[in-house]
This record gives C-alpha cells, sequence and structure tokens, in this order.
C-alpha cells in the first residue's frame, strides 16, 4: 500500500470512527403485542417525577439519533433498534418513562438504566 492510499484509508478510517457510534445508538422503536417478544418492557408514568427517561415522540427516523430520549416508532419491528412492550404496572416494567411535550425537554433522569436503550 503506498503512502497516498494509506492516507485516504486513515482519512476514511477517522469518519467511520466518528460516526459509529451515533450509529448505534438510535433509539427506534416499536410497540410489540407481546411480553415475550420484547427488549424492554416499559411503564408510562403520571408525573416526570417518577421517571427514569423523558420521551419526545419526533416524526421523522433521523430525528432519533443517539440515546437521549428522542424516540421514532417505527410501522415495521424490522426496521427498529429496540423493540418495547408497554406494562400495566410499574413493578413489571424495566423503564418508566414519561412523555413530555417539548423536544427540549427529553432526556434521562436515571442514567443507570441507560444502557437498557443501546
Amino acid at each position: 500500500m503506498n503512502t497516498d492510499n494509506y492516507d485516504h484509508w486513515l482519512w476514511r478510517m477517522k469518519w467511520i470512527i466518528l460516526f459509529l457510534p451515533i450509529a448505534g445508538h438510535s433509539q427506534t422503536v416499536f410497540s410489540v403485542k407481546y411480553e415475550s417478544q420484547s427488549d424492554v418492557k416499559v411503564y408510562v408514568v403520571d408525573y416526570e417525577s417518577q421517571c427514569d427517561l423523558k420521551v419526545y415522540k419526533v416524526d421523522y427516523e433521523s430525528q432519533s439519533k443517539g440515546n437521549k430520549g428522542l424516540w421514532y416508532f417505527t410501522k415495521y419491528e424490522s426496521q427498529s433498534d429496540k423493540k418495547i412492550y408497554f406494562v400495566d404496572y410499574e413493578s413489571q416494567s424495566d423503564l418508566k418513562i414519561f412523555f413530555v411535550k417539548y423536544r427540549s425537554q427529553s432526556g434521562w433522569k436515571n442514567k443507570s438504566k441507560q444502557p437498557l436503550m443501546y
């Protein structure tokens, strides 16, 4: 491999490494019908103070990048990064969420639960 090719290869690898974390932590979700199909069991709380994660539903998949509570609900299971099941009781959940009105309000309140959505 000559120097020009190596420099070009190295330049490409830097960009791949730079964007790899972004691509790997998207929050596209699909709501499954059965608990056994899910990756994460979710309970929607009544008050923000009770949640682990404040979630804002985005309109487009491209807006869901990063593990920041910006969720895009896919139409098909195969398009999602995480399959979630909404449980009826808080005690059944892995993750407690609260839906917020504004994008800027989204985010983790309990960071120990953050790996659930990676």
